[in-house]
């Protein structure tokens, strides 16, 4: 009896500390401190949040599009599935030396899928390549998913994914 009754006690403990952990990540999710700053979900786009496997531990990150309430500029926090890293990007400083620091222009906010190929499609000279002009050898198949960020009207924007554990850009247009 006094085994079933301590097992009971442990079982509601576990049980309390799981429900607490889950309420701490669901509240991360609606504001964050960084550097002094408040981070809150961006209430201008329509899409704001995704989920993904950026690093391919079978554990989905939570990407979502923020703004700091310090400067008013947007950018993506990527709360890892493991709950042990987050980062951030724009919000006043430079996307993956993109010549953009916010991403109020993004339109298209979506996974891009694993094992899907995709290349950049812009020369150095800034003129659209198509498919055909592509050389095999500068097509990348993603081996985990990224994220689409994208503008409609301008067809401008790109894919962010870790390659290497390290974050890279492919520009789409």
């Amino acid at each position: 009896m006094k085994t079933i009754i301590l097992m009971l006690i442990v079982a509601v403990i576990i049980s309390c500390k799981n429900e607490k952990e889950s309420q701490h990540k669901i509240e991360r999710t609606q504001t964050d401190k960084k550097d002094n700053d408040t981070i809150e979900i961006s209430k201008k786009h329509k899409i704001n949040k995704i989920i993904c496997d950026l690093d391919g531990d079978k554990s989905n990150e939570i990407a979502e599009i923020v703004r700091s309430t310090k400067n008013g500029k947007s950018g993506l926090r990527i709360i890892f599935g493991h709950g042990k890293r987050t980062d951030y990007f724009g919000m006043g400083n430079d996307i993956l030396n993109q010549g953009f620091d916010e991403i109020d222009w993004v339109e298209i906010f979506e996974k891009a899928p694993k094992n899907k190929t995709y290349w950049n499609n812009v020369s150095d000279d800034g003129e659209l390549l198509s498919e055909e002009e592509i050389k095999e050898s500068d097509k990348i198949k993603l081996l985990n998913d990224g994220i689409y960020l994208h503008a409609e009207e301008s067809c401008g924007g790109g894919i962010i994914y870790l390659n290497n554990g390290k974050y890279d850009w492919i520009q789409q247009e």
